[in-house]
């Protein structure tokens, strides 16, 4: 599941393979952009900012939010098999393409105005703006609202998805239902999640537990009715919807209070 960490990375990948190069290729498959003809220009640089992605082009910017599902390749197109019907853009820059596949939200901004589609966001955990203090203070203006609707919420801290809001929650041992008020150091949930991030940003395969082999990477994201690493007791799952909308929630009823 994409999360800031995902995001991150793809731009880190995209940038390696495209930035101060001139695209020689433009294929957008969204039908509000499909006049739309980048080849000619430079590709400048391509940046992340939470869980959203710019690649700067000229005088544009392309946005591109990964959603649920979406991915970037480095790929020929020939190459992507089933997946090539998902397929939303295609930039070639001489023998290399970038795919955007599946992407949730692709869009075309006046690279001088793309700034205001993530303005609303809160501070970046992967950004070289990082501000914990803010973050923190964000965290905590309304200490009723639940954990999971606290940690979710991209203006108070931009990159925590579900996986990691999940894990967050088992490690400080608090319900993804409790309050924020409940936890007795938000700074220190703060700089976990900002740890937890940092450190999967160049992983392939996310972990939280520091076990990265098959099966061993996270505590309770994605384990329901597994026992839990730490009590063995059975963990629970839900997808009701009063804490987190349609997104699973895991956690274990023993560590969790």
């Amino acid at each position: 599941m994409p999360e800031g960490d995902t995001v991150f990375r793809t731009a880190t990948n995209l940038r390696e393979a495209l930035a101060g190069k001139v695209l020689t290729g433009c294929d957008i498959r969204v039908p509000r952009y499909a006049t739309v003809d980048l080849t000619g220009n430079t590709v400048d640089e391509v940046v992340s900012r939470g869980k959203h992605l710019f690649i700067r082009v000229g005088r544009a910017s392309i946005h591109s939010h990964l959603k649920m599902e979406g991915s970037w390749r480095i790929a020929h197109p020939g190459q992507l098999g089933q997946q090539a019907y998902k397929i939303r853009i295609i930039l070639q820059a001489g023998p290399v393409h970038a795919v955007g596949i599946d992407l949730g939200l692709l869009e075309i901004l006046d690279r001088d105005r793309d700034h205001e589609v993530v303005d609303h966001l809160g501070p970046d955990l992967l950004g070289d703006d990082w501000n914990p203090e803010l973050a923190t203070a964000n965290l905590t203006a309304d200490s009723s609202r639940t954990l999971a609707e606290a940690l979710l919420d991209q203006r108070i801290m931009a990159g925590i998805g579900n996986v990691y809001c999940n894990e967050l929650c088992f490690l400080f041992g608090r319900l993804p239902t409790n309050a924020v008020g409940s936890l007795s150091d938000p700074a220190r949930v703060v700089a976990r999640a900002r740890d937890m991030l940092w450190v999967n940003r160049n992983r392939p395969e996310r972990t939280t537990t520091g076990n990265r082999r098959i099966g061993q990477q996270l505590w309770v994201y994605g384990r329901g009715g597994e026992p839990c690493r730490r009590c063995r007791t059975t963990i629970e799952y839900t997808r009701a919807s009063a804490f987190t909308g349609e997104r699973v929630t895991y956690w274990c009823p023993s560590c969790q209070r």
